[in-house]
């Protein structure tokens, strides 16, 4: 009995993937669910869809799989970070629509907590910097605008969690409300030093400490699924924000190690090990996924819009009818044409930092056609990818590190072969695809297996990570930088507008 259930909790779909004890996959199940956008850049999710989809998915993968909740050692958890739920404890019920990673909403707050002088105290504290991206002010966001929040809050009524907790709390029939260290880093209200909650911020937020949930490493024991979900209790033995669990899927247990998730918005991390490395490029400190209760860190720069821009393409401007159209159209015409691509939908990420900024295409002629269009929205996730790096390296070598010299790969986006050649090319090291690229998925599993007893350790989980493609640069560097030169005018004038 050496199958393992990880529940992928995304932004668009929640997935369930069963592994085997080698991490291959068995089965797998998904389901797409409602985007809500109440105003311009605001964006929500109904929890309770959020649960039914995700409960679904786990029951369908099982039946693929041919097996029952008997065969399963663990379950492991990955999800959407930041995403906000808060619910009440009585009835199970949210309190609001969960509020998710890319809404804006609460940068008044933020600009307020900036004009308050504690940028440098969160930076310290929390490896963040104060924006609008995490889950504290969206707490305090909800905790101002549901009826009588403020007044559950202070009596215990109320608990928030990020979408881990959320499905945590339902898996278990509402008994165990917990996070992992690498959720609970990035409400902007943890100590990461340290690995607990921090009452400064917690009161600078005007946040009840008695909302939070308790904070454990991420590989753990967190409790049992309620048997009527499954006809028997199963263990929950795993949980990482999809981020950290790629990296750890990715086998990236060391510090130098770097990996790009590329999905609807592409996350670059790096780990560091065991030291706190404050960034001075642009990058977030973050807690890595712990198999351990001793701290671990990596450095993480975050790109808003990834393979989002992609869905753009299908459903705003309608140039394709389906995501997997998009190779074929940009590889239509040999280059973009002069064309740059700058997705700021929702603000620029790191390195950048410009909430305010918004999209813009530059560099049309008569000439320009939906091709050149499609390969310039093709090429923005490279773009960003290569900023994101290139900040990552230069913060390793003020550390005393070596730039990071190849680049592991995974998300739905990364099977496009031509985007990560160009990513390579831009970067000017390999680019490495491995044989199973559900590594957000794998790494939750990891986690799972590792504190149920499937793996021994890490050693073991090493071995079994296998190269499927490895894409070597073929540009030469002085055309390289060219390219990275006109982005960077591109993003200028994006921020300029």
């Amino acid at each position: 009995m050496s199958f393992i259930l990880a529940l992928d909790q995304g932004t668009s779909s929640s997935r369930s993937i069963v592994f085997d004890g080698q991490g291959r996959i068995v089965a797998m199940a998904q389901r797409e669910f409602r985007q809500i956008y109440p105003q311009p850049g605001w964006v929500e999710h109904d929890p309770n869809e959020i649960w039914d989809s995700q409960l679904a998915t786990a029951r369908e993968a099982l039946a693929k799989a041919g097996l029952t909740a008997r065969d399963i050692r663990a379950i492991g958890i990955t999800n959407q970070r930041e995403t906000t739920v808060v619910w009440n404890r009585r009835t199970g019920q949210p309190i609001h629509n969960a509020i998710v990673w890319q809404d804006r909403r609460a940068e008044p707050l933020c600009a307020q907590l900036r004009a308050q002088g504690l940028a440098e105290t969160v930076q310290h504290t929390t490896g963040l910097v104060i924006d609008a991206y995490f889950s504290g002010t969206k707490i305090r966001w909800i905790l101002d605008h549901a009826p009588g929040a403020h007044i559950a809050a202070a009596q215990g009524d109320l608990a928030f969690g990020t979408v881990d907790s959320w499905l945590l709390w339902k898996l278990t029939g509402g008994h165990v409300h917990a996070t992992d260290v690498s959720n609970a880093s990035r409400t902007m209200l943890f100590d990461i030093r340290h690995n607990r909650w921090d009452h400064g911020l917690l009161a600078a937020l005007h946040v009840p400490d008695s909302l939070l949930p308790q904070v454990h490493p991420s590989s753990h024991l967190f409790g049992e699924t309620d048997a009527r979900l499954f006809g028997t209790p199963i263990p929950i033995g795993g949980m990482a924000g999809d981020q950290q669990s790629a990296l750890f899927g990715q086998a990236c247990f060391r510090a130098g190690l770097a990996k790009n998730t590329y999905g609807t918005g592409c996350f670059m991390l790096m780990h560091t090990g065991e030291r706190f490395q404050t960034s001075t490029n642009g990058l977030l400190t973050t807690s890595a996924a712990q198999p351990t209760p001793l701290p671990e860190f990596a450095l993480e720069g975050s790109v808003f819009i990834g393979g989002a821009v992609v869905q753009w393409l299908r459903d705003g401007l309608k140039a394709i009818r389906a995501s997997g159209e998009v190779q074929s159209l940009a590889e239509s015409v040999p280059d973009a044409g002069g064309v740059m691509f700058v997705p700021a939908f929702t603000g620029l990420g790191a390195p950048y930092w410009q909430p305010e900024a918004r999209g813009a295409i530059v560099g049309l002629t008569r000439g320009t056609t939906v091709a050149h269009i499609a390969r310039a929205a093709l090429e923005s996730i490279a773009f960003q990818s290569a900023a994101l790096l290139q900040a990552m390296s230069r913060d390793a070598v003020a550390a005393g590190g070596s730039p990071v010299s190849e680049l592991r790969v995974d998300g739905g986006a990364c099977v496009n072969d031509l985007l990560m050649q160009f990513q390579a090319d831009l970067l000017g090291i390999p680019v490495v695809r491995p044989q199973v690229i559900e590594t957000t998925a794998l790494g939750a599993a990891y986690l799972a297996g590792l504190s149920t007893g499937v793996w021994a350790g890490l050693d073991e989980l090493s071995a079994q990570w296998q190269v499927e493609r490895r894409f070597e640069p073929a540009l030469e560097p002085a055309r390289a930088a060219e390219a990275l030169a006109r982005w960077d005018r591109a993003v200028r004038q994006t921020v300029a507008a």
